[in-house]
């Protein structure tokens, strides 16, 4: 054997051992961690609305990952327990984010439940946190000079809207909507250790 063979044969044995540790073992290990037992699946306008929030981008401003209290204030924000890997038994591609330039949204459907203040914070996040540095998405959103009986009005958008329309809701604000609404792990965890009284 000669010296390009070992070190070939050498480079690929490393390479294979590497992936073994860092990708097959954990995704054996993760494979078999059941979803919590209160963990509801996605509806399909929930889905097609985590689509969007995937598309958006979302995960570069919001985590969806609360720290454990040892380790930061985010319980004490209102923003829920520490997660388990059974609260992201539907969700793929994982959306957890590390950026905080938002609030962790972990739990945003039990603290804000309101269909219409999601979809004002949408189409203009000052309209309800004035500080925000959210942007806006009005693409999500069509400007009508008076809406039909299906059509979800935005609520308090008028200040924004060009003068004499009405902004109302596209599906496809309405399904990121639902999926935002969705996101509320407030049940307790099956998985987590219990506390010591």
């Amino acid at each position: 054997m000669n010296k390009v063979s070992v070190f070939i044969f050498g480079g690929a044995g490393v390479l294979l051992v590497t992936t073994m540790l860092v990708v097959v073992t954990p995704y054996v290990q993760l494979g078999t961690i059941p979803p919590e037992s209160k963990l509801v699946a996605y509806t399909k306008a929930q889905a097609r609305g985590r689509e969007i929030y995937v598309s958006l981008g979302c995960m570069y401003c919001h985590s969806q990952q609360p720290r454990d209290r040892a380790f930061a204030p985010d319980e004490s924000r209102g923003w829920g327990r520490a997660p388990t890997a059974g609260d992201y038994a539907f969700d793929y591609p994982h959306q957890l984010g590390t950026m905080r330039t938002g609030p962790d949204l972990f739990n945003i459907g039990a603290r804000q439940p309101s269909r219409d203040w999601h979809l004002t914070h949408l189409y203009q996040p000052r309209a309800v946190v004035a500080k925000s540095l959210m942007p806006s998405f009005p693409f999500l959103f069509v400007e009508k000079p008076r809406s039909a009986p299906n059509d979800v009005v935005v609520k308090g958008a008028e200040r924004w809207a060009t003068p004499g329309q009405v902004v109302v809701a596209t599906q496809d604000a309405l399904d990121l909507v639902e999926y935002l609404r969705a996101l509320d792990h407030t049940y307790p965890s099956d998985l987590l250790p219990k506390e010591k009284p």
